[in-house]
């Protein structure tokens, strides 16, 4: 209701009404202030709120025009009305099919949420440590594919070049995102610093010496990632792409959630950094299907959403619009806060499973999401042990702990990886890999903790059974 719909209310209620406006001005004010800052709210709104909110900006979607009728081959009808509902009645995504962040002439309400998400999320990101942070695009795709826009859009300013130099990551998305923009790798090895493992730099300006600069598309690098890989040295890989002018990428799938990462990317635009992507539901805790694309300079991530063919949900925008108005600015930070007091939590906990049962949480200082435990006590065993206790794990209902064993090739489109899951070719002891990523609860990691030193036990029990059977055998 507007002012003048609850004015003529006054000779039916009488002077309720005037509380009733009271209410509504109080919400109209927010709505206001969230149009007129362009910012995530400090302070959360309720979820009757944001309904109602929603519900009103389905109403500026040409769909829900009063008297309005579609004679077009997308005009966003609903043969099921739980589809309908779960979309708030709007249907006609985001975007044109020249330019993803262009407004949608029959859907005014769907392209403000698209608008407002962006204007959210970037200043939600200056605020936690990327205060230099120009733009950013909410897009429908997941990381792998939002990088290959990157690529694409950057190979289209330098048509000659063909090269992409790639600190490996064991990841398949990352790498497939090349080869799926039809560029050709680079893979630079990483070498182990004592405190993790790191794309070597040396070996980075060497192979641009040897291809050119002329000849390279750009430097993906990568800040989160799995132990015992900490974060390439984004800082040193910008000063040398500014040196040999050369775009450089950052791939920062889950690293939203870390603010020292975000410094470590804020520092490196200081030289150079194009672009850098990361996933919306690892930081955001919402359903897969989206991603966003941030850069230093407004028009280059312009033009990787005119890159962007066609239309595309607005199914992702809407999922981070609702959160961050539901959680607010200062909720956001309050999960930053826990998951860095559940991170530490978690290495605690990890490092007495192996003062009681044998192995060994990894010194890793740089990699603050993710935990590497090495099974030191089953050092000399056959790799089937190693799997034997991923798959125990996952039998108990323990979800996203990887077990990496030594051993292990993937072979990717003719690219040989051996020891694949450990981003390096090296010997090492097989381990697992646990993460303390945001919305962790204290409980999941008791849980976890539990099983994995019930399997611990089962384990030894079995290697003791045989090394006592085979000792037998010997005599």
């Amino acid at each position: 209701m507007d002012a003048n719909t609850l004015k003529a209310t006054k000779h039916l209620v009488h002077q309720y009404s005037n509380q009733a406006a009271q209410c509504f001005e109080s919400r109209r004010k927010k709505i206001m202030k969230l149009f007129d800052n362009k910012s995530c709210p400090d302070d959360g709104w309720s979820d009757e709120e944001i309904e109602l909110f929603l519900h009103e900006i389905a109403m500026m979607d040409s769909n829900n025009f009063l008297g309005s009728c579609g004679i077009g081959e997308r005009e966003s009808r609903f043969a099921s009305k739980i589809v309908a509902r779960r979309h708030y009645n709007m249907g006609h995504g985001i975007g044109r099919s020249g330019d993803i962040t262009e407004i949608q002439p029959k859907a005014a309400g769907s392209s403000l949420i698209g608008q407002l998400s962006n204007c959210m999320i970037l200043d939600l990101l200056k605020t936690i440590g990327l205060p230099s942070l120009k733009k950013c695009i909410l897009v429908p795709l997941a990381t792998g594919m939002s990088m290959l826009m990157c690529l694409r859009t950057l190979h289209n300013k330098r048509p000659e070049a063909k090269y992409v130099i790639w600190p490996r990551l064991d990841q398949k998305s990352c790498f497939k995102c090349i080869l799926a923009s039809g560029l050709v790798p680079k893979i630079i090895k990483n070498f182990d610093t004592g405190k993790g493992l790191i794309g070597c730099l040396e070996d980075i300006e060497s192979e641009i010496k040897n291809l050119g600069s002329e000849n390279i598309v750009c430097v993906l690098s990568t800040v989160s990632s799995f132990a015992p890989k900490i974060p390439d040295d984004v800082v040193e890989i910008a000063k040398l792409c500014k040196e040999y002018n050369i775009p450089h990428i950052i791939n920062n799938a889950y690293g939203i959630q870390c603010p020292s990462y975000l410094r470590f990317i804020e520092q490196a635009s200081k030289s150079r950094v194009d672009l850098f992507v990361s996933s919306t539901d690892k930081n955001f805790m919402v359903p897969v299907g989206g991603s966003i694309i941030c850069g230093f300079n407004a028009k280059i991530v312009d033009d990787v959403g005119k890159m962007y063919p066609g239309r595309g949900s607005a199914v992702p925008s809407t999922d981070i619009f609702i959160t961050l108005l539901n959680i607010g600015k200062n909720g956001y930070l309050e999960y930053l806060e826990k998951r860095e007091k559940l991170f530490i939590y978690l290495k605690t906990e990890l490092e007495k499973v192996g003062a009681e049962l044998g192995g060994e949480v990894l010194e890793i200082p740089g990699n603050h999401l993710s935990i590497a435990f090495a099974f030191t006590q089953f050092e000399s065993l056959h790799h089937k042990l190693f799997t034997e206790i991923g798959s125990m794990l996952f039998s108990k209902f323990v979800m996203g702990a990887r077990i990496v064993a030594p051993g292990d090739t993937k072979i990717i489109s003719g690219y040989e990886f051996k020891n694949w899951g450990s981003h390096t070719d090296d010997n090492f002891t097989g381990y697992l890999t646990a993460s303390a990523a945001i919305g962790v609860e204290k409980k999941d990691i008791d849980c976890f903790v539990r099983h994995f030193k019930s399997v611990l036990l089962k384990v030894s029990k079995q290697v003791n059974q045989k090394v006592v059977f085979e000792a037998f055998k010997a005599v």
